[in-house]
């Protein structure tokens, strides 16, 4: 019964991609939506199913289940959920059910794209699951080429560009990961890639620098972090609305986890030791993310390259690795998904009904006549949201890293609380521009109309649905503090005390 429930989350995707795929009949959107949909909701309902059989009082890994695949390589379909990969199995079922909610019209190969959406589902669920190392780096890797495909086919002007920038570096991330992964099999002498703490007594202090190093390289371009971020605003820019989502929402999370997971929960002491400058690593990105957000006019850009600056509070977090800090950093992986998903499908509709992203041509959204008041509230919301305003899922997060790490690395939490300071500037450069004044015809290729066509409601439920979470989130966050604190505590007492120093 145990394996059941970890196995269907990652089999019933696949199951349904393949239903896609196969089934007869003409090659219509509406049934292959309808069948992702179908799909990803029962997905979806069985991840929260999960919440029956798990005991959050139990700080290790619940549920597993072992099927012996190809032992002499130590490779093994080993499966388990503890409170560090359990909101992130929710998120991803919530995030990629939204995804597919908000395709509403894919009229090229709509076969090939919905099942598509669910093998990375599939895929990222293997991947926060997987308590194999060479488990988890098979699903890691699976996302990657279905990714690229949705950007190559169904993005923009630009999308040969933006996909191959995106295949090529998050193919060395990959390459690094493994290569990390064999060497502690090399190094150790072992074939178990069962996930525990290696220690000087097993590894010298030199070894585990070197492949943390390359753990850490690898995840910080999935994440992305400062300066490894390049691929990220132009693969934004041209994914369309719903691959934005799940790129943000849900990719990017494999990247902070794995730091979690994997360069802490395996490497504790050469994380202590490399602490101080993953510090200050982590107050760079914020501040490079935020000030380059500022520059930008396409509405999609500044909202991605937000994600590098609050991505960068993971890694202050992970660096002071303290219960509360850790603690913060889960809560800030799941805030963010939900709140980028808002911010990209306010984008997505903005984009859709005025034909132009461009901050300098857009003006006077909110008008409650002839604008979209209910999209620029929505987006006012998640902007609120990301600027940490109390009683919103993005405060919450970013006080428990603040509170967190300040004991630790006072100074790079003061800068990395400047960069949360400027998320507020730019985003209320973003709102001030595009929804508010009056709707008039701007100068520029693309002007706004003067009568812009109304969203139904249907449309803005997947967004609707974000926000309500991310509210119920910032009022009641013990709702997920309760369920992951005794695990992140446990991986707090990993890691030996840090002494400020470096760059903090």
């Amino acid at each position: 019964m145990n394996g059941f429930w970890l196995f269907a989350l990652v089999l019933i995707p696949f199951l349904g991609a393949l239903l896609v795929s196969v089934v007869p009949g003409d090659d219509s959107s509406s049934r292959s939506r309808s069948i992702t949909l179908i799909t990803l909701a029962v997905q979806c309902l069985l991840s929260f199913g999960l919440l029956i059989p798990f005991t959050a009082a139990e700080p290790g890994q619940q549920l597993v289940d072992i099927l012996p695949w190809l032992p002499q390589m130590g490779l093994e379909f080993s499966l388990g959920v503890d409170g560090l990969s359990l909101p992130l199995v929710l998120m991803n079922g919530v995030l990629c059910l939204v995804a597919a909610a908000a395709s509403r019209s894919v009229e090229n190969r709509p076969r090939v794209y919905f099942a598509l959406l669910l093998v990375i589902s599939g895929a990222v669920n293997g991947a926060f699951l997987a308590q194999n190392l060479l488990l988890f780096f098979l699903f890691y890797e699976l996302e990657l080429i279905p990714l690229w495909l949705l950007i190559a086919i169904w993005g923009g002007a630009n999308r040969a560009y933006a996909s191959t920038k995106f295949l090529i570096v998050t193919a060395v991330s990959g390459v690094l990961i493994l290569a990390a992964f064999l060497g502690i099999a090399l190094v150790t002498g072992s074939v178990d890639f069962g996930i525990r703490p290696i220690l000087t007594t097993q590894m010298g202090m030199g070894s585990q620098l070197v492949l943390m190093s390359c753990l850490l390289i690898g995840f910080g371009i999935k994440i992305p972090l400062f300066p490894f971020h390049t691929w990220l605003p132009d693969a934004h820019t041209e994914a369309s609305t719903p691959v934005s989502v799940l790129l943000a929402g849900v990719l990017l999370k494999l990247g902070t986890y794995g730091l979690l997971r994997f360069c802490l929960g395996l490497f504790p002491e050469a994380w202590s030791a490399a602490a101080p400058w993953l510090a200050g690593w982590a107050a760079v990105s914020v501040l490079y993310g935020s000030l380059a957000a500022i520059a930008q006019t396409d509405m999609k850009r500044m909202v991605a390259y937000s994600s590098v600056g609050h991505m960068g509070y993971v890694l202050l977090a992970a660096a002071a690795a303290t219960p509360l800090a850790l603690i913060g950093a889960l809560f800030q992986m799941v805030s963010h998904g939900l709140i980028s998903a808002v911010l990209f499908l306010a984008v997505g509709v903005v984009y859709e009904r005025t034909g132009t992203r461009d901050l300098n041509v857009l003006r006077g959204l909110l008008n409650p006549q002839r604008g979209l008041p209910l999209t620029g509230t929505l987006m006012i919301i998640g902007v609120m949201a990301s600027a940490g305003i109390p009683g919103m899922a993005g405060f919450i997060s970013e006080f428990l890293i603040f509170k967190g790490s300040f004991e630790m690395f006072p100074v790079a939490t003061l800068l990395s609380m400047v960069g949360s300071g400027l998320t507020a500037v730019y985003f209320l450069l973003l709102v001030n521009r595009a929804f508010f004044g009056r709707l008039a015809v701007a100068p520029g290729a693309n002007q706004n109309p003067r009568i812009l066509t109304q969203v139904s409601f249907v449309q803005q439920i997947p967004a609707l649905s974000m926000s309500l979470l991310i509210l119920l989130l910032g009022v009641v966050p013990n709702l997920l503090v309760g369920l992951s604190q005794p695990a992140t505590a446990q991986l707090s007492e990993l890691a030996t005390l840090v002494q400020p120093g470096g760059l903090s």
